[in-house]
């Protein structure tokens, strides 16, 4: 068989994504804080773009096209500035004398300058550093940091440790703190070997540290974490060392075991747990310097007089900017400009336009997708997660005529506003569950939601097993299969009904 090169035309279809239609899509799924950061450089490199001023927008007396400052209706001539000058200088005359515009009318006793009472402090405040003209003096450059955990060990370090070398391998080991206050099991191993130091040196080093405030600070693990709050405490006896080495039994609420571990009798144990719950398996926690991130939302839902729901965008969460038209016009009638800025120009008023229909394109694709979501979910506005319907992306997107895709992009970390609280827009879609004999189906949420009340109403003599939570859906109109029930038990972090038995007792006792 011969191969033999050919020459044809043949038409195709495919799909190309300029830059500006990815950038769309990026647009499109991004949350409020990366929109506005966005937002800011675009206006940072392209001229054209400004922000509105106000946030109520432009008035509404300036064509959309243009912004800037509305110019009066008629030109004032000389004659009339003359006679508004007149006006006011045979007015001011006799304003001093009919209001208290003296210092002296105001405060009789401050009329002539005080002598300053501590001049000393005067001078030294006008000489602090970044005031060097004596005026408007910045009091936020004194503001105290908050001090991490390590700067918090260091300063406790030379009141233990008195000679150099040991501060040194101190510093080394307080670097290697975690977020928690911990330290690794194999630290006091690797820095003798990286340091050419004994391993006892070392670890007398650790034992001194351990010492310090916060209690339980430098554990490798949490049993000696708790055991050095125990020792602080001059609570750690034998039968409390054994609680401690198990508590991996304590985590499974085996207390019959626990006793005879410890060789201690019910009430005996009780008093035991209620002080390692008083205990702190953090210690470092309250000095994460970690920022809390204010969630906005981008939809709000309100219930209207007649009953239904009024859905409408957060001002605060859209980003108000606009095009600069009459700069453009402006700069477009200067002579002798050259090719290369006429098309740096063009460029900007192209990209400047594509941003401002985007964002309108974006927060009309995000109206349309909430008020599909509130129309779908009206029950579980009016009544409750009980009755949150099972809804998946294809069916929004069949209904406002997008793709799944898009759909998906709009809900990812978006936030609703509702009666009930704030969500997160993917939280409304959720699986779908059969119900009994060919019911309406239900939602994974609700289901959940109804496992987590019927675990939180049971008592110490009535634990509810998997089996029986099972029955009680099936009697509700729910088919769920045990494994199922599981699976969501776990996943809400709730334990076994043994565990669960075993703790209600307990905590009953303790109550």
């Amino acid at each position: 068989m011969a191969l033999s090169a050919s020459l044809f035309l043949r038409q195709s279809q495919s799909l190309v994504m300029t830059p500006q239609l990815m950038q769309s899509i990026q647009l499109l799924q991004m949350t409020y804080g990366e929109l506005e950061q966005f937002i800011a450089q675009e206006v940072e490199k392209n001229p054209l773009l400004e922000f509105a001023a106000g946030d109520e927008g432009v008035s509404s007396d300036i064509p959309e096209d243009s912004f800037g400052v509305a110019e009066p209706d008629f030109e004032p001539s000389d004659t009339h500035a003359a006679d508004q000058d007149e006006w006011y200088n045979e007015r001011s005359t006799g304003l001093g004398e009919q209001l208290d515009t003296s210092f002296e009318n105001v405060f009789p006793d401050d009329g002539n300058q005080r002598k300053a009472d501590a001049p000393e402090l005067a001078d030294q405040w006008k000489s602090m550093p970044g005031n060097d003209s004596g005026e408007a003096y910045d009091l936020d450059d004194f503001v105290a940091a908050k001090t991490n955990l390590r700067d918090y060990i260091n300063q406790q370090v030379p009141f233990i440790l008195q000679d150099a070398t040991s501060r040194v391998i101190a510093e080394i080991l307080v670097d290697q703190l975690d977020e928690t206050g911990y330290i690794h099991a194999d630290t006091v191993s690797e820095t003798a070997e990286r340091l050419g130091k004994d391993a006892q040196d070392i670890e007398r080093i650790v034992a001194a540290l351990q010492t310090l405030d916060p209690p339980g600070i430098f554990a490798r693990s949490l049993s000696e974490c708790l055991a050095i709050q125990l020792r602080q405490k001059d609570r750690f006896d034998p039968a409390m060392q054994a609680l401690v080495g198990n508590l991996e039994l304590l985590a499974k609420r085996d207390f019959v075991t626990l006793k005879k571990l410890c060789g201690v009798d019910e009430e005996d144990l009780l008093d035991m747990l209620g002080e390692i719950r008083a205990l702190n398996p953090r210690p470092g926690s309250g000095f994460e310097a970690s920022v809390s991130e204010t969630i906005v939302p981008d939809v709000i839902v309100r219930e209207t007089p007649d009953g239904t729901w009024l859905v409408e965008l957060n001002p605060d969460a859209l980003p108000r900017v606009l095009v600069n038209q009459s700069y453009y016009a402006q700069i477009s009638r200067l002579p002798a400009r050259k090719g290369e800025d006429e098309g740096f120009l063009s460029e900007c008023l192209q990209n400047a336009n594509w941003l401002t229909r985007s964002l309108d394109q974006r927060a009309k694709t995000i109206m349309k997708v909430a008020s599909e979501i509130v129309r779908q979910q009206d029950a579980f506005l009016m009544h409750g997660v009980d009755h949150l319907r099972p809804l998946n992306l294809k069916t929004v997107a069949d209904a406002i005529k997008m793709h799944e895709s898009t759909v998906s992009r709009v809900t990812s970390k978006k936030y609703m506003l509702t009666p009930r609280g704030m969500f997160e827009l993917k939280y409304f879609f959720t699986v779908s569950i059969g119900a009994v004999e060919g019911g309406d189906s239900h939602s994974a949420e609700a289901v959940r939601h109804r496992i987590k009340v019927m675990i939180s109403q049971e008592t110490p003599d009535a634990v509810l097993s998997d089996d029986d939570i099972v029955d009680n859906l099936k009697q509700g109109g729910v088919e769920l299969a045990r494994r199922t029930v599981a699976k969501y038990r776990e996943a809400m972090n709730i334990p076994s009904s043994v565990q669960r038995r075993r703790e209600k007792k307990a905590l009953a006792k303790l109550g």
